[in-house]
């Protein structure tokens, strides 16, 4: 079986290597602030009553949690979109790209990565359900939680079988 021209065996470059990795780092931080703001949020406007929060610095420890997430956020985020941008205008030009195994390692890894916390935050709504312990804090966050890394696992799953 012979290759298109343009789906020649392509080496990954220093230069793949470091766009893919960056790619998946601002990946990471987006998708970990965006989760650290909606929980700060959540904090702040439905406040655990159980916990003194004057012994903690009350809402002004949340409030700088959520202004150190926001910052990497708007940092990271972009720089994620411009990567990705220009990894698609190459993956155009040289379609053999997609096959890269800098890039296929770190969409499975990923993938793993999603699928672990996924597991691990429905065995914890498991766990607080079996306890008798279900709270809207804890249901937002957790919903939180499924939606980002959801939607994360659901674009990298499109991905993989659109290239396959």
């Amino acid at each position: 079986m012979e290759l298109h021209p343009k789906q020649k065996k392509e080496h990954a470059s220093p230069k793949d290597f470091f766009l893919h990795l960056l790619m998946i780092i601002t990946l990471y931080g987006s998708a970990i602030s965006i989760i650290i703001i909606v929980f700060q949020i959540i904090n702040i406007y439905l406040p655990d009553t159980l916990y003194n929060t004057n012994n903690y610095g009350g809402v002004d420890r949340y409030k700088d949690t959520l202004r150190g997430a926001l910052a990497t956020l708007i940092v990271m985020f972009p720089v994620y979109i411009v990567t990705m941008k220009h990894l698609k205008k190459m993956y155009i030009q040289m379609p053999g790209k997609l096959n890269l195994t800098i890039r296929k390692w770190l969409i499975y890894f990923t993938l793993f990565v999603g699928s672990i916390i996924t597991i691990i935050d429905l065995i914890s709504i498991l766990n607080n359900l079996l306890s008798g312990e279900l709270t809207v804090r804890f249901t937002l966050k957790v919903l939180t939680v499924l939606v980002v890394v959801g939607t994360i696992l659901w674009y990298y799953l499109l991905e993989i079988k659109k290239n396959k």
